[in-house]
């Protein structure tokens, strides 16, 4: 299992299921099996409890597409 992860700046917020829209300094964690599952998390930069981001069962076609799909995620949570 591969994880990626990265800090960025949500000035429009992000939707959280738990939550709903955070927004500020933020950390996405992304998670891909083998087989290609691919888990998404996000929290406030600093903080123990993670958010789920809305969604279920992303599965990437090819698991050598994470990084990509990772910083594809973090640039559209990004954007103004």
């Amino acid at each position: 299992m591969e994880e990626k992860s990265s800090i960025f700046i949500a000035t429009h917020g992000v939707m959280t299921v738990e939550v709903g829209v955070i927004s500020g300094e933020l950390e996405l964690r992304t998670t891909c099996d083998d087989e290609g599952a691919l888990t998404l998390a996000i929290t406030y930069v600093g903080a123990e409890e993670w958010y789920t981001l809305p969604g279920e069962h992303y599965r990437l076609h090819d698991p050598r597409d994470h990084e990509v799909v990772h910083r594809m995620l973090v640039t559209v949570l990004e954007r103004p």
